[in-house]
């Protein structure tokens, strides 16, 4: 297998990343446990099945020229993602003492930062005081894979599913070195056509600082300590408020968590009037796979969050309103859309400019705001099935929350990741986002 460039935006993550400021994401799985061997037997399941997914196997070295072998030129600076001949799964799978909180034991694990001289992945099985469930942490560095991938990645090492066969997909044009002369007029006019729309990204940018009123709560200075809380809400609830109201249900989603802010801040005293802070909904434009280089590929939309509207179904629909126009827009243009940028940096650029880069995220958005989509389908591991799953986004430096959203089995979970010091009642938040939907329930009804 022959090394594989990263991508521009996995590179600006891989360099970036801080000891204080880890670019890893995470899920927190809760099963149930049919024994009190479950645990264990979970982390022996984990250990034995990691070496045949190979991108479990992947470790990202650092380049300063290119690979024989790359069908794809590597920039002087760049990364590339590759097998480790040294991998060992028990290095990257433990087996902990049992805990009588999962969340509490995930966010100290989510604070230190992946190994990144072998493949950028952990898996942390926390068996449960009561002997009834166990939990599995997984951790994956952005720069290997994004939601999407790292979904795939853990589905390798849990029970295998009986899925339909995926259809044969057509084969493309062979890829030469040098480009076809007939397609260069098409190429000219794309290149050009990027470098209009990087301009009107960076202006519309430039333009989402101006006039901000958020909360000193949401961007505190940074910490480098992590706690982790979990919400899990009926999808039926957040259905029927779809249906009374219209819209979406990411729509709902986005409002309930526009509400819990302003219901958290108000209860902490540190006052919602006024307040609309920044959102960042990321947007996958992932590449076809036959694409090169493959990985991270998100662009995003960027709205208000209209914490300061005391009425709950006023605040849905200004988020509908919002949601409506950045899709009318579409997620390749406007300020969300920055993460695009990536594509007109060369490698030297992320690797000098990543520090410069992760501290000016605070000046674009204020709270990522992130939904990871789950297969309908029941997951085990060992058999025993995973009943609740929390997604955990990254955090930012300069931002002290934020959310990953996903519906499982009739459930919606929110994951919240939150700085430890900056936020040390992320519970009470948690409990807002709670009561956010029984209050849009309630003003639902006739």
């Amino acid at each position: 297998m022959t090394p594989d460039p990263l991508a521009p935006l996995d590179l600006a993550f891989w360099n970036i990343e801080s000891a204080e400021h880890p670019m890893h994401l995470g899920a927190l799985g809760v099963f149930e446990a049919g024994s009190p061997t479950a645990a264990a037997h979970a982390a022996d399941l984990l250990a034995a099945r990691a070496p045949a997914v190979p991108g479990l196997r992947m470790r990202i070295r650092d380049t300063w020229q290119p690979e024989p072998g790359l069908r794809a030129p590597l920039s002087f600076g760049g990364a590339t993602r590759e097998p480790d001949p040294r991998f060992d799964p028990l290095d990257h799978v433990r087996l902990h003492a049992p805990t009588t909180d999962f969340h509490a034991r995930a966010g100290r694990l989510m604070e230190r930062p992946l190994e990144r001289g072998r493949p950028p992945w952990e898996a942390h099985v926390l068996p449960g005081a009561d002997g009834g469930a166990f939990a599995v942490l997984f951790k994956f560095h952005h720069a290997l894979a994004d939601g999407l991938r790292a979904l795939t990645l853990a589905a390798g090492v849990l029970d295998p599913m009986d899925l339909p066969a995926p259809r044969p997909r057509p084969a493309g044009p062979p890829r030469g070195l040098v480009p076809d002369v007939r397609t260069l007029p098409g190429r000219l006019r794309d290149a050009l056509s990027d470098v209009g729309r990087a301009l009107d990204i960076g202006a519309a940018a430039a333009l989402s600082t101006l006039d901000v009123r958020s909360s000193p709560a949401l961007t505190a200075e940074s910490s480098g300590t992590r706690r982790i809380a979990g919400v899990a809400v009926d999808l039926d609830d957040v259905h029927h408020v779809r249906k009374t109201t219209g819209g979406t249900v990411n729509d709902v989603l986005i409002a309930v968590v526009a509400g819990a802010l302003r219901r958290w801040l108000d209860e902490r005293g540190d006052g919602s009037e006024g307040v609309a802070p920044r959102a960042l909904i990321p947007v996958s434009k992932r590449r076809p796979r036959t694409a090169r280089p493959q990985g991270n590929r998100l662009s995003g939309y960027l709205m208000r969050l209209p914490v300061g509207d005391p009425d709950p179904l006023s605040r849905l629909g200004t988020v509908r309103v919002a949601m409506d126009r950045n899709k009318d827009a579409g997620p390749g243009r406007g300020a969300g859309a920055v993460a695009l940028l990536a594509d007109h940096v060369p490698a030297l650029g992320h690797r000098l400019g990543g520090p410069l880069v992760s501290g000016a995220a605070r000046l674009w958005f204020d709270i990522l705001v992130t939904s990871v989509p789950l297969p309908s389908l029941g997951l085990r591991l060992g058999g025993h099935p995973l009943t609740e799953v929390y997604p955990l986004a990254p955090l930012a430096r300069g931002h002290s929350l934020a959310v990953a959203v996903s519906t499982y089995r009739g459930q919606v979970h929110f994951g919240l990741l939150a700085d430890g010091k900056a936020v040390p009642d992320l519970d009470r938040f948690a409990l807002a986002v709670a009561d956010e939907v029984e209050t849009l329930l309630t003003a639902c009804r006739p």
